[in-house]
């Protein structure tokens, strides 16, 4: 790949990822402290709605009709002026929340785009995307940081940024700026044109039926219920900071995605050497660990078990996700890998991320009654919530599932 093509797409990457880490980090605190604050969970089920959705947008429409970038720069640009409306809608709680899903049903649908039209130029995909995908994590982290250090500087009354809308008219323009720029983009022809499609194959039920196996029903049933608890991390861990007195809410969370950039450049030595079944678990054991550490540290506001939690992240995602999303691209035929990998997002940032979110939310509502915020020891109880169910997921997995030691190109991925 020529360098020029290589930074135009690491460009795209790095705003693609920038747009979600500037509200989605944010949007909590925001509403907390605009009279929404029993509804926070609200975004993180339009978010997964959408996830659910977009496959069905994706796989029936821009695939097979229309050139991919000027899909990807159309869908950015309608989705900047729902995020651009929705600050104005703050007052209405119900217009609020249906902006935040209009926009989403616009983003969610660009990450998959992204990644076609990367694919499309690339000869080596394994060696060339995550050289071009790690300036997506890049953007996330820039966005907390600019939101910390930057934007702070245009806020008045001690209020912390993401307490003002400022976050969300960054995320209003990066897109706007992502959708005129890749109607630049290299020309990416619609990949499925002139090909049979059904429903039934874009959500991976085909892929379900050839790799149906007790492993495989054990993997799926665990990735769907791990990301019960993971809904209640993305959704109240700036509303914990907040109330934990952290300053820099965005910029401290960004250190869970500095963690996921260092344990991805690890995960070679450790997949060697754990092997499948033992990283998936790592990954697991993680996440009971960062609630456990978020319990015990919310009532004495103990920042570094606060941190600590937060940079298990990465552990949390790679170990689990990354790991899995191997496991199920080697399991699976050429034929049906991508309707395989479908199948695990619908499953996890789709169905699972929705009843996390709605469980979280309802959980979260219960510790916080008619007050505006939870106390500190409310705090503690909340987080020994989803400390408890990661645990007995991790003893679920650990006790059942019982596939062999990995086949050898499964054990090699890394190598």
């Amino acid at each position: 790949m020529k360098a020029a093509l290589r930074v135009q797409l690491s460009v795209m990457m790095f705003l693609e990822f920038f747009i979600w880490g500037s509200w989605y980090t944010s949007i909590g605190v925001y509403m907390s402290n605009h009279d929404m604050a029993n509804l926070t969970h609200w975004p993180y089920t339009a978010n997964p709605i959408a996830a659910i959705i977009a496959p069905f947008f994706v796989g029936l429409i821009a695939d097979r009709f229309f050139a991919t970038q000027k899909v990807l720069g159309t869908l950015h640009i309608l989705g900047a002026v729902f995020m651009f409306l929705t600050p104005s809608a703050t007052g209405n709680p119900v217009v609020f929340i249906l902006l935040l899903l209009a926009y989403n049903l616009c983003y969610m649908p660009t990450m998959s785009l992204a990644n076609t039209i990367c694919f499309h130029k690339m000869n080596d995909q394994e060696k060339e995307f995550p050289l071009i995908r790690v300036f997506g994590t890049i953007g996330w982290i820039v966005a907390g940081i600019i939101i910390s250090f930057v934007l702070s500087r245009f806020v008045t009354n001690n209020l912390k940024p993401e307490e003002t809308s400022l976050p969300l008219y960054m995320t209003a323009t990066a897109s706007l700026l992502l959708g005129i720029y890749s109607f630049f983009l290299p020309n990416t022809p619609p990949p499925a044109a002139g090909r049979k499609i059904s429903a039934s194959s874009i959500i991976g039920v085909d892929a379900f039926k050839q790799l149906a196996s007790p492993s495989f029903f054990i993997f799926l049933i665990s990735s769907f219920l791990i990301c019960i608890p993971l809904a209640a991390y993305y959704n109240f861990t700036q509303i914990f900071l907040e109330g934990a007195q952290f300053k820099n809410i965005a910029a401290t969370q960004t250190v869970g995605q500095i963690s996921e950039t260092l344990f991805m450049v690890l995960m070679p030595f450790f997949f060697i050497r754990l092997g499948v079944k033992w990283m998936l678990a790592a990954g697991m054991l993680a996440w009971v660990l960062r609630y456990a550490l978020f319990a015990l540290g919310a009532p004495d506001q103990v920042s570094w078990m606060i941190l600590t939690g937060i940079a298990l992240h990465g552990i949390c995602y790679d170990f689990f996700f990354v790991t899995g999303q191997i496991y199920v691209d080697k399991k699976a035929n050429p034929l049906i890998r991508a309707q395989a990998q479908g199948l695990i997002v619908f499953v996890t940032y789709g169905v699972g991320m929705l009843v996390g979110a709605q469980t979280a939310g309802m959980a979260y509502n219960k510790f916080l009654g008619s007050a505006k915020a939870l106390t500190l020891p409310q705090w503690q109880s909340f987080w020994w919530l989803p400390a408890g169910f990661a645990a007995v997921i991790l003893l679920f997995f650990i006790v059942t599932f019982k596939e062999k030691k990995a086949n050898k190109e499964l054990e090699n991925a890394f190598q």
